[in-house]
């Protein structure tokens, strides 16, 4: 159904459109009666011996949905009902910021693949907080964090920190975004020399707290292995409790497009199927180097419940999807976890 009819209906307009459309059609979901039920009766799945604990937190599947769809937490609960057992909402900042100018997200639909340079827009953490508490969260959440576009990087400790003090109470655990491509100068943020600025001060924040969140770092598919492994030291020594494997990439390899067309496109993060096996490499490397005293959240580009399979065998402990959700749909978690399932009892 979602194939043949919602999305050709949704990729009729442009990504942007669409992706407001959907958060809008998830707000009318939320007040009709019985609506969610009925999603939930379609897209769940008995997720009996697929839980697990990772970072002291009870995942009721390994399927969670990535940072970018619901940007300011507004439809985490809505967005649970199709069978994910975690949301991460964001990214967000300190204060609002409106990101870069439009066109800023484009779909490469024979490749599936997304390329966005958003710039991290979103209605700042203030905003999510009221949702928060409005709707109380019924599903694990994740809350990606970012510095605002105008705070260098010498001060982003302090963006970071106002981010995380502010959401504490209401999130269950954070990821540490610094490693997205569309903002100036972010992804030099996972230099251990600013990384540990960062990150030191939120740990030291949490010691303060009654109650211990996980704090998580995302990681860019385009760092070198040698820049993973100074990351990955750190991050065992410092009490980072695991990594998130990976962002967007500004590469473009995997493309069938031609060149003018990845010129007409632009600067901008990719997502999609041509990131997979990049992002795979990369889950598989943190394990091997880290083992199990850094758990992973691997991402990037998902698109079949047989890759999901794999991305686990390489070492992630959870797995998000973002584009696969786009291009497959909804019952891409249910197929996931009916696979994952099946393979426990084989």
């Amino acid at each position: 159904m979602y194939k043949f009819l919602i999305r050709p209906v949704l990729f009729r307009f442009n990504p942007e459109t669409a992706h407001n459309l959907t958060m809008s059609m998830l707000g009318i979901i939320r007040h009709i009666p019985f609506a969610r039920r009925i999603v939930r009766a379609i897209y769940g799945t008995d997720c009996r011996g697929l839980s697990r604990e990772v970072f002291g937190l009870r995942f009721k599947n390994p399927v969670g949905l990535a940072g970018g769809l619901d940007k300011n937490g507004e439809h985490y609960n809505e967005l649970s009902d199709f069978g994910f057992s975690f949301i991460e909402i964001g990214s967000l900042t300190p204060e609002p910021q409106d990101g870069n100018p439009k066109p800023r997200l484009f779909r490469v639909v024979q490749d599936r693949a997304i390329i966005n340079r958003m710039g991290i827009n979103n209605k700042g953490v203030i905003h999510a907080i009221g949702n928060l508490k409005r709707h109380r969260p019924e599903t694990i959440v994740a809350a990606n964090i970012s510095k605002n576009a105008w705070c260098s990087n010498e001060d982003a400790g302090q963006d970071y920190q106002k981010a995380f003090d502010a959401l504490y109470d209401y999130v269950d655990m954070f990821v540490i975004n610094v490693s997205c491509p569309n903002v100036t100068g972010l992804t030099s943020l996972q230099d251990v020399s600013f990384l540990s600025g960062i990150t030191d001060r939120l740990i030291a924040g949490r010691r303060t707290r009654k109650k211990s969140r996980p704090i998580l770092i995302k990681l860019s598919p385009d760092i070198s292995f040698a820049q993973v492994d100074s990351i990955l030291e750190y991050a065992i020594e410092a009490g980072i409790d695991g990594v998130v494997a990976g962002n967007t990439t500004r590469s473009r390899d995997g493309l069938s497009i031609s060149a003018d067309a990845i010129e007409r496109i632009g600067n901008g993060g990719m997502s999609g199927a041509p990131l997979y096996s990049r992002n795979l490499a990369l889950v598989r490397h943190i394990h091997e180097k880290a083992g199990d005293r850094l758990p992973i959240i691997g991402v990037g580009g998902i698109m079949s419940a047989e890759q999901a399979a794999e991305m686990l065998d390489a070492g992630a402990s959870l797995i998000e999807i973002y584009s696969g959700f786009i291009y497959e749909g909804p019952g891409l978690v249910k197929s996931i976890n009916r696979y994952l399932a099946n393979m426990k009892k084989s």
